[in-house]
């Protein structure tokens, strides 16, 4: 499992973002490119409309900018109560690994639509079942109605792998979806279920406060925006009270040992870097075993 995820992920960010830096960094020139095309828009930023419009607006941008989703012999959906969850399978009939995959969106906006095309590339790069949950989003349901959304989809994996075909399970995410692979993390090691295999955290947002020097640093310019941050945690978040709850950040948990192996990738001009860098200097420190890669 952590071999064939870490071949899919990293095989993702090469095609994204391009190169592992050690040194000073400059921006490659695709995505530089993509940042002079986004600063040309006429779209409004995030935080100056409502959910709603930022919703449609993150939806047609992603359509815009998603490479052609490949194609897989079956794709089907899952409905629950509270969330749905969209399956793709790489091969049929066959007992493969699991990843359940929480999309980013800072909480609030994105679905299984905006990370179709992903969700596609990483189950047939990693030979994997990939389960894309559709969980609620904020503000209509704030904190902490998405981790009870992803850790029920991640139980409800486990609970039925005979009839699902797959073994193996492990969380993952983008973003605020790589906040709620490590907060679900947390929670099945704290219950004694499910058993979790593996964490794959892509530029994860582990600590609310949002105080790290990158988010001064990192403030505008590189897509995610403090104005945007603000916004989405002013959303998800409506309450100070639960920025340190670690629930909500990760990072704050009082212990992070006896936790899943885990792939922790960062990009050098995201805001949200040093808390996931901090993050994998937790995870290491605490006994577990951590693939850090950062790229620009």
């Amino acid at each position: 499992m952590r071999a064939v995820l870490r071949r899919a992920a990293e095989g993702h960010a090469r095609r994204s973002q391009i190169g592992t830096m050690r040194g000073p960094m400059s921006v490659h020139p695709q995505v530089q490119a993509l940042l002079e095309r986004v600063a040309r828009s006429p779209l409004p930023p995030y935080h100056t409309v409502s959910p709603f419009v930022a919703r449609r607006i993150y939806r047609d941008t992603r359509a815009a900018l998603a490479p052609k989703a490949p194609a897989l012999p079956e794709v089907r959906l899952l409905a629950f109560h509270n969330f749905a969850m969209r399956v793709y399978r790489p091969v049929a009939g066959e007992v493969m690994p699991a990843l359940v995959y929480f999309h980013g969106g800072g909480w609030t906006i994105g679905d299984v639509d905006t990370h179709d095309a992903l969700c596609r590339q990483l189950a047939l790069g990693a030979r994997c079942v990939v389960f894309s949950v559709d969980y609620r989003l904020a503000p209509e349901h704030p904190f902490p109605a998405a981790v009870a959304d992803c850790f029920a989809a991640t139980r409800y994996v486990a609970e039925h792998a005979g009839e699902l075909e797959v073994r193996a399970i492990a969380v993952g995410g983008d973003s605020a979806g790589g906040n709620l692979a490590a907060v679900v993390s947390l929670l099945a090691r704290d219950a004694g279920a499910p058993a979790i295999a593996f964490q794959l955290l892509v530029y994860p947002a582990t600590d609310q406060r949002c105080a790290t020097p990158s988010h001064e640093r990192n403030a505008e310019g590189y897509l995610l925006t403090r104005d945007a941050i603000q916004y989405f945690r002013r959303h998800y978040l409506p309450h100070e009270r639960d920025w340190s709850d670690w629930q909500a950040s990760p990072l704050l948990a009082k212990s992070h040992a006896d936790l899943p192996p885990a792939l922790v990738l960062t990009a050098g001009y995201d805001p949200l870097i040093d808390e996931g860098r901090a993050y994998a200097d937790k995870l290491r420190a605490a006994g577990v075993a951590v693939d850090y890669r950062e790229y620009a």
